[in-house]
């Protein structure tokens, strides 16, 4: 994932906010649920971009913002029970950067609460958001569409250099 697409991603989460503000008192902060299915170790560099976003947007975790945890370590049979926990404490938004699966389960678990997601699956065929422009209901997100993207790239690129057997990619 993308820095860029974090930040946008703590954007939604931003953005999100004042529809659940009128239940938040004066001088509480607001309290973000960020659920992922593997270890914080396994995704270091996408939890810090998390950070980093929110700092851009103006948010410092424990100053203005909390951030409730949520790690199944790589067992997804916890990811329901997970974001159950995330509901029950009545969070003001709920992230699942770069999981799909954990999406799936915050939709099935709640209605009100914002979600906010960044993966590159389609979320309309995963029957998460009604259209791309037009999410509707409480879910929103960054999609990178890179698994279709992907091979239609490959394609451009032999089609430019047909000649080419081999192309390198760099993440950069």
């Amino acid at each position: 994932m993308r820095r860029r697409e974090l930040i946008t991603l703590i954007g939604g989460a931003v953005a999100a906010w004042p529809v659940v503000a009128p239940a938040q008192k004066p001088g509480i902060i607001p309290v973000v649920g960020y659920l992922h299915p593997e270890s914080p170790q396994s995704v270091a560099p996408l939890l810090a971009a998390f950070r980093e976003g929110l700092a851009a947007a103006g948010y410092v975790e424990s100053q203005n913002v909390a951030i409730e945890y949520r790690w199944a370590q790589g067992d997804l049979s916890r990811v329901p029970e997970l974001v159950a926990d995330l509901v029950r404490r009545r969070v003001a938004v709920i992230a699942t950067p770069g999981s799909s699966v954990a999406t799936l389960a915050a939709k099935a678990a709640t209605t009100t609460i914002p979600i906010v997601f960044s993966f590159g699956l389609d979320p309309v065929e995963l029957g998460l958001v009604t259209t791309l422009n037009r999410p509707g209901g409480n879910i929103t997100g960054v999609n990178s569409m890179s698994n279709e993207l992907g091979p239609k790239r490959i394609g451009t690129l032999h089609e430019l250099l047909p000649a080419a057997v081999r192309f390198a990619l760099s993440r950069g």
